[in-house]
């Protein structure tokens, strides 16, 4: 057992090294000679770990997820919390651009550089979070808040959009055109999950204060 834990410990320790130095160079402008320098290893070790710096890069793309997927998740599975509330907060806990651990990371994703970590992070919160989301629209299917036969499709549907015009390096908007925006994916969502009509944006608003009553 202490074998695996040292080995999981400078797995660890090469990961922050890799992912302090992204963040300094961008990912091609960081070399494994870097890697190494920094964590003060042999290329043997590295390479007993990792067969690469894209696998590095991959290693470190599924420590994010886990950390971006982890909040998620938490509020999906809390039954305390009504349906409607619960899809608009795991949505809302995806958040790319949102403060806390992911910022600075995100931050160094979004450079030119680092355009295959973004894309790579992307696909990862397409096929981790349409399936939490599916649960809770079937949740809601189930007590009647809901009426699809697409709960997958239309939570993959919403994900992908989020994902792609709520993110600034893919579409530059000023705050009002991001409310705007906001309100539409709200309303647009409320049709394909067949839910009442102002539903979803009445909980929205719960959220984000009388920023959404202004502009009906």
């Amino acid at each position: 057992m202490r074998v695996v834990k040292e080995a999981e410990a400078r797995k660890n320790e090469i990961l922050d090294a890799a992912d302090e130095l992204f963040g300094q160079k961008g990912f091609d402008g960081t070399s494994t000679n870097d890697i190494l320098e920094k964590v003060g290893i042999a290329r043997g070790t590295l390479y007993y770990h990792f067969k690469s710096k894209e696998d590095i890069m991959d290693a470190l793309i599924e420590r994010y997820n886990v950390r971006m997927l982890g909040a998620a998740k938490e509020i999906a599975t809390d039954r305390g919390i009504p349906v409607i509330e619960r899809v608009i907060r795991t949505v809302m806990a995806l958040n790319l651009n949102s403060g806390g651990s992911s910022e600075e990371i995100m931050e160094h994703i979004h450079k030119p550089q680092n355009a295959l970590m973004h894309q790579k992070i992307q696909k990862s919160i397409i096929a981790g979070v349409t399936p939490i989301l599916t649960e809770i629209v079937r949740e809601g299917i189930e007590q009647g808040l809901f009426e699809t036969p697409f709960p997958y499709e239309c939570m993959e549907m919403a994900v992908i959009y989020a994902n792609t015009v709520f993110d600034d390096d893919f579409v530059p908007m000023t705050d009002e055109e991001r409310m705007q925006r906001v309100l539409a994916f709200i309303a647009n969502l409320e049709r394909m999950l067949g839910a009442q009509s102002g539903s979803l944006m009445e909980v929205m608003r719960m959220f984000g204060g009388g920023e959404a009553e202004g502009h009906e």
